[in-house]
């Protein structure tokens, strides 16, 4: 924010969005697309199983693009689509037929797509004749590659250059221009006519027949072709993506619910969370979750952690994975560059061709939240009855993130944690709402750097309680004390400092001269899920989140309705974000005994639910925060990314909230307090996993059952 001649404040120039902001690019859009993800491998293509040259479509492989082009062409036309079916997010089978021919309103070839993602892409194509004589068919498949890198087609930066294509033996071989050692190639079971950059099949179907093949395609890296995701003739259960899956839901908890609407978006999380699950590369295969398709798949620190904590109902050990895995990645030194500080949790890591360039390496750490977010989780995990010993690992890693909280994060000593950019390059927000205008005051305008957020401090408030409680577990009183000591020296300041008093809302931030930022935002609801509330600010915060202005019935905006910045298509400014609704709900359920807590929990849950319907049971990244009453359906925005992690997460939380779930395995407890929605009818809860101990739990109304729980553990239900 800057000031004109007299004093007033006036809205800071435009400021250029870095190469990797929050925002996702608008090249195209990627509304009507069609997303497939396992693991760090996707796909985007539209509803014809096609990629398009020119749009941001493409299979993607270690955040790189190795196809730009995968057209299907029948008797020289595109075919017509009928219909997509997408069981899982790996997979999918688009449903085509031939275009009628002249003179006919009807076609009587059936054109069946069905892929399959992994490590590279397997595609079964098939034909069906429906009509009662002989028909010929030519099919022709445009290949095409230009191995950007994914920054480049996520910014619209991706050029238009052809791979350099080769014809071998049945098979068409594509090669990065620029490096040789990255390539892919093009198989079919039914050998094609190859060639420059195209398959080519001529083929007659019978009556009442079918014909196939299948056709692979490999990406090559440092001249090894990795492993195909099916082999020919192979069933698609037994593929990789399917055996991955199969013993993720083996091994996960079974949630079940009479709703049908919560039901199906519960398993679509379950499937989804599946799908976007990475295992390192060491002899462990520790798991961690990527951050959401198409442009996020890779580790981010804040996204991954947030996930894993609301996934904790479904497994433990994704959380201890994301942990382990970004502990091992923890800032160790100084470098502006890439923002790494000893003790620092990283904000993202990537594997792209140009990945150096725009995040000064591969792994760029400017995020404010992730670190106490860290020592949170590993508090939330020992609770949740993950291995003493594997906790007691990661303590000194939770250590050095306490050092950076006091040293580093808080630059000016004041007591609150802050961020400003350490390059031009890096990221301008450092919070979750990341995009270059995410936070701005009630008139819009831009606060000056350094920036203290509201609910990071809330999450350093929890982070030193959950050190604390760490400390006592394992009989370390001197570390315990202290960490209490420093939660509640915070507790008191950002009560004194963040509180409008004549607006009933907390301050979004400070500003680099200490002055209330004073916007209304989704970012105060995050302080009564950390807990820094005190009663009094919850009643008050509680009546303006309810109000029209943040409330849009399908859930809370990002920023009120009457706020300078407001625009509910845009990113961070007045959208909806399922993740931030679902934090919101934890924290007013947090504060159930504070009147109105309950009823706004339960209108906004159910709001995102309703939304969650009218998106086919999968929600987006975050949607247009138009209010209900002006559209009866949520309205998307166009770039969101679906599958996103902690959308798909977000109603795992939803219900562990209203369930009032909190286990505390060390001291052999299971508290229930449930608080369920009429219209949920019954949760049921299978093979949930506390340590070495089972447990089925049936909630109905307020009545809670347990079964297979041990004598020597106290089931707390009031």
């Amino acid at each position: 924010m800057t000031l004109d001649d007299g004093g007033a404040a006036k809205p800071a120039p435009p400021t250029p969005t870095p190469l990797n902001a929050g925002e996702p690019s608008r090249l195209g859009g990627c509304g009507g697309s069609v997303t497939l993800v396992e693991g760090g491998t996707f796909c985007l293509s539209n509803r014809l199983g096609d990629v398009e040259p020119g749009r941001p479509h493409g299979l993607f492989f270690r955040d790189a693009r190795v196809l730009s082009r995968w057209e299907l062409l029948v008797d020289g036309k595109p075919a017509e689509s009928l219909s997509v079916l997408s069981p899982e997010a790996f997979a999918a089978r688009f449903v085509l037929r031939r275009p009628p021919q002249a003179g006919l309103a009807d076609s009587t070839l059936l054109v069946v797509r069905e892929r399959l993602i992994a490590d590279g892409m397997h595609e079964t194509l098939r034909l069906e004749n429906m009509g009662r004589e002989p028909t010929a068919v030519n099919l022709e498949l445009h290949v095409d590659a230009d191995f950007v890198d994914l920054f480049a087609v996520k910014e619209g930066r991706a050029g238009h250059g052809r791979a350099e294509v080769t014809v071998g033996e049945g098979e068409l071989l594509l090669h990065d221009r620029t490096d040789r050692t990255r390539g892919l190639s093009v198989s079919s079971t039914v050998e094609p006519e190859v060639m420059h950059g195209s398959l080519v099949w001529r083929v007659v179907v019978l009556p009442g027949t079918s014909w196939k093949t299948e056709i692979i395609a490999q990406p090559k890296v440092g001249n090894q072709r990795v492993q195909a995701p099916l082999a020919p003739g192979q069933s698609p259960r037994l593929s990789a993506p399917s055996r991955k899956i199969a013993a993720w839901r083996d091994t996960a908890t079974n949630i079940a619910a009479t709703d049908p609407v919560l039901a199906q978006v519960l398993r679509r999380s379950e499937s989804d969370l599946g799908a976007l699950q990475i295992h390192d590369d060491s002899s462990s295969g520790r798991p961690f979750v990527a951050a959401g398709a198409p442009w996020f798949m890779t580790l981010f620190g804040r996204d991954s952690l947030l996930t894993a904590w609301m996934a904790l109902p479904l497994e433990v050990d994704l959380a201890l994975g994301t942990l382990q895995q970004l502990a091992d990645l923890q800032g160790q030194t100084v470098d502006p560059l890439t923002e790494e500080e000893p003790g620092r949790i990283m904000h993202e890591m990537r594997r792209g061709p140009a990945s150096g360039q725009v995040l000064g390496g591969n792994t760029y750490y400017g995020t404010v939240d992730a670190t106490p977010l860290f020592v949170m989780l590993l508090a939330e995990c020992y609770r949740w009855g993950a291995d003493p010993e594997v906790i007691k690992a990661l303590l000194p890693a939770a250590d050095a993130a306490v050092r950076w909280i006091i040293d580093c994060g808080d630059r000016d000593h004041d007591g609150f944690v802050e961020y400003r950019r350490a390059t031009d390059r890096g990221l301008i927000n450092q919070g979750w709402k990341d995009s270059f205008d995410g936070i701005n005051d009630a008139a819009g305008h831009f606060p000056e750097a350094p920036i203290a957020l509201c609910e990071v401090q809330g999450y350093v408030h929890a982070a030193l309680v959950a050190r604390a409680e760490l400390a006592e577990a394992f009989e370390d009183v001197r570390v315990a004390r202290k960490m209490r000591e420093r939660a509640a020296e915070l507790h008191g300041k950002f009560a004194e400092q963040f509180w409008l008093p004549d607006r009933g809302w907390y301050a979004v931030a400070l500003d680099g001269h200490k002055r209330q930022v004073d916007a209304l935002t989704s970012n105060a609801a995050h302080c009564l899920w950390a807990g820094i509330a005190s009663d009094q600010h919850a009643a008050e915060l509680i009546e303006r989140l309810s109000s029209a202005e943040m409330n849009t019935g399908f859930g809370l905006r990002t920023l009120a309705s009457s706020m300078g910045a407001y625009n509910p298509m845009s990113y961070h400014c007045g959208s909806v974000w399922p993740h931030d609704t679902a934090i919101a709900v934890a924290g007013l359920l947090r504060y159930q005994h504070v009147p109105g807590a309950v009823e706004l929990a339960t209108q906004l849950a159910s709001g995102l639910l309703d939304a969650a319907a009218f998106f086919g049971g999968r929600l987006p990244e975050l949607f247009c925060g138009f209010p209900r009453t002006q559209f009866a359906v949520p309205v998307p925005y166009p770039t969101s990314c679906s599958p996103q992690a902690w959308a798909s997460a977000a109603p795992l939380l939803l219900v562990r909230a209203f369930l009032g779930l909190n286990p505390n395995v060390p001291a052999r407890t299971l508290t229930v307090r449930p608080q369920l929605p009429p219209e949920w009818g019954k949760i049921t809860i299978g093979d949930l996993r506390l340590g070495s101990v089972t447990v089925d739990l049936e909630v109905q109304g307020n009545q809670v059952t347990a079964a297979r729980l041990p004598e020597d553990w106290q089931l707390i239900t009031r």
